[in-house]
């Protein structure tokens, strides 16, 4: 699988969204833009981009006049909703997605649950959760472009400030595993009902 080159601003982002994922950056913590320039070496300027692009996943949040903050850790109702919004758009993706993945598809799919178990296999949870992403992302732009992806993408982010720890492995690989069977087997309403049941 080819590793993207990701420009500067871009890692910086990955950088703070592992942070924010691993906890090291807690919700409510105030982000300081100098801090974070001295951190990375960079102007002011870059990482306000970065900061923006983060407050549109829905990872940070910014106030007039206070700077941005992570954001905070969702009220129940509001987990409970953003789950099933984020259900219904995957289960809309893979509905989209009947007979347009192709074997290069799955075998780029299958890769990425090799990745995720290797994950798992190093307790490396921060890279779990975000190749736990990368699955369901590849799935959603697969079958709706980046349009698809800007609706789905701050959900899924949000829903990470609340994420407990997957602990056993076998579990988070053979939910994705089960999705793509039945993908593979060209069966819509098994791979969204795995799906459904994957996404709690």
């Amino acid at each position: 699988m080819a590793k993207k080159i990701l420009s500067v601003k871009d890692q910086i982002a990955e950088q703070l969204r592992s942070d924010i994922i691993a906890g090291d950056l807690a919700p409510n913590t105030k982000l300081n833009e100098k801090e974070l320039a001295d951190r990375f070496g960079l102007s002011r300027g870059p990482i306000r981009d970065v900061i923006l692009q983060l407050t549109k996943e829905g990872l940070l949040i910014s106030k007039n006049n206070c700077g941005a903050s992570v954001n905070s850790v969702l009220d129940p109702k509001l987990q409970k909703l953003m789950i099933n919004l984020r259900r219904s758009i995957e289960v809309f993706a893979i509905e989209q997605l009947k007979g347009k993945l192709t074997e290069s598809d799955f075998t780029e799919l299958d890769a990425i649950l090799n990745n995720l178990q290797t994950a798992f296999d190093n307790d490396d949870y921060t890279e779990v959760t975000k190749i736990d992403i990368s699955f369901h992302n590849y799935l959603v732009h697969k079958a709706g472009g980046d349009e698809l992806v800007n609706i789905w993408y701050p959900y899924v982010m949000r829903m990470r400030l609340n994420y407990k720890r997957i602990t056993k492995s076998k579990d988070c690989v053979d939910e994705h595993r089960v999705i793509l069977d039945a993908l593979r087997e060209g069966d819509t309403s098994k791979a969204s009902k795995a799906l459904k049941a994957n996404i709690k």
